[in-house]
């Protein structure tokens, strides 16, 4: 009787280290909950960049005339601007996410977000700038926006390579809210 109540206790010791070890550390978890914290903020804010791209491209591609072009793709860059402005609200409200220089990486991402936030700001100043009743001038103006459009883009993407390169992204990956594909900027 004492041999197996022996082995009952030794198995499950060794169950309960086996257990442990496969739980991942404090450190994991605290991750995930940031992450969980983060995501459940970002989702929103990229379905309304996701709609904003969309609105951006169905004018567009609807050979719409350049006072409609203007107004919907002002409206977007504004809807861009909020919504990155959101997000990187979101990764400063989630506290710190622990790990190796988790709160500096995660500090650092949002400070990105924020200047693409910037950036789309000054793509609608720029926008609202333009001459929509001549067509030749409207089409010139799109053009000198291309270089600000390509601005923000790289600006979201060294915010996402910052949360690569600090390890959050494994606990990010793990949460539904960010999981969608997220859209490149739109082209106008």
């Amino acid at each position: 009787m004492k041999k197996k109540l022996g082995a009952v206790v030794s198995g499950g010791a060794v169950l309960m280290l086996v257990l442990s070890g496969c739980g991942g550390d404090d450190g994991d978890t605290k991750a995930d909950d940031w992450a969980k914290k983060v995501c459940d903020k970002w989702q929103p804010e990229y379905k309304k960049i996701d709609a904003a791209n969309a609105e951006m491209k169905r004018v567009a591609s609807e050979s719409s005339k350049p006072e409609e072009v203007q107004k919907t793709d002002s409206a977007a860059f504004q809807t861009m601007s909020e919504a990155f402005t959101g997000i990187s609200a979101a990764l400063r409200g989630a506290g710190d996410p622990g790990g190796k220089d988790g709160k500096a990486t995660a500090e650092a991402a949002a400070k990105s977000f924020e200047n693409t936030a910037k950036g789309y700001t000054e793509l609608k100043i720029k926008m609202d700038a333009l001459d929509a009743k001549d067509q030749a001038k409207f089409a010139e103006g799109l053009l000198g926006l291309s270089g600000g459009l390509e601005k923000v883009a790289a600006d979201e993407k060294a915010a996402k390579e910052q949360l690569k390169a600090g390890s959050l992204e494994k606990a990010m990956a793990k949460q539904k809210g960010c999981q969608a594909a997220t859209p490149a900027p739109a082209q106008s």
